[in-house]
């Protein structure tokens, strides 16, 4: 018993939450070969739990390969000071006409 409590303590998770989802119609109307719509995939307030790291399910993949540098360094211990508070970062995909922006945290199990 005493060893699950000590496997548990420690552990590191990242929380990943929509903040923000955007579309600027008049830039798909010029630049884009054919029409879309906002980002289909993520809601506002949309939450994703990491206990490994990994790409969660049903998460895009674009958006997935657009923040993994900052996953991985929140993941391993980095920070992104002096611009944002220790364990956080606010990172958005790049898609340039329906960018989506994510709250990315970092946080340790504490026993």
């Amino acid at each position: 018993m005493i060893y699950e409590i000590e496997e548990k303590c420690g552990k590191v998770k990242i929380y990943i939450e929509v903040l923000r989802i955007d579309y600027y119609e008049n830039l798909a109307k010029e630049y884009l070969s054919e029409t879309c719509e906002r980002c289909p995939i993520f809601e506002v307030g949309q939450k994703f739990i990491l206990e490994k790291f990994e790409k969660p399910e049903n998460f895009c993949t674009w958006a997935w390969q657009d923040l993994f540098y900052m996953i991985h360094t929140l993941w391993n211990g980095g920070t992104f000071k002096p611009w944002y508070k220790e364990n956080v970062v606010i990172a958005v995909c790049t898609d340039g006409i329906r960018p989506v922006t994510f709250k990315i945290e970092r946080v340790e199990d504490i026993c």
